[in-house]
């Protein structure tokens, strides 16, 4: 028996794609939307996995809002390596199943760990 909790926040930043041709290798904004879903197996007494605030806290501290991501990282910040750096950085604090990086409203790339 598990449960699967879902959070989402929101940052905006800046970034362009390199080694991309096409609009992307531009520098351009968007404003993301991260969800993450994290996998509990039991509840406490008052029947809740892990607080709502306490995965919400922590989601929200490691998002780069008004960034230039090109000059956060040292990875190209494309959909689906910010989703993967995001899982890791929360892995060291939360049980998380995936973490989902929407662009826009329409495009997004979720990241998991297969085991």
């Amino acid at each position: 028996m598990s449960w699967t909790l879902k959070v989402k926040d929101k940052f905006q930043a800046a970034h362009y794609l390199k080694e991309y041709r096409g609009k992307c290798e531009k520098t351009h904004g968007h404003t993301f939307q991260v969800e993450v879903e994290v996998e509990v197996g039991q509840l406490d007494k008052a029947g809740i996995g892990i607080d709502f605030t306490k995965i919400k806290e922590k989601l929200s501290s490691i998002l780069p809002d008004h960034t230039h991501l090109n000059e956060v990282y040292d990875f190209n910040p494309s959909a689906e390596n910010l989703a993967r750096h995001f899982f890791h950085e929360l892995k060291k604090h939360l049980p998380v199943k995936r973490v989902t990086v929407w662009e826009s409203e329409d495009a997004s790339a979720t990241y998991s760990e297969n085991n």
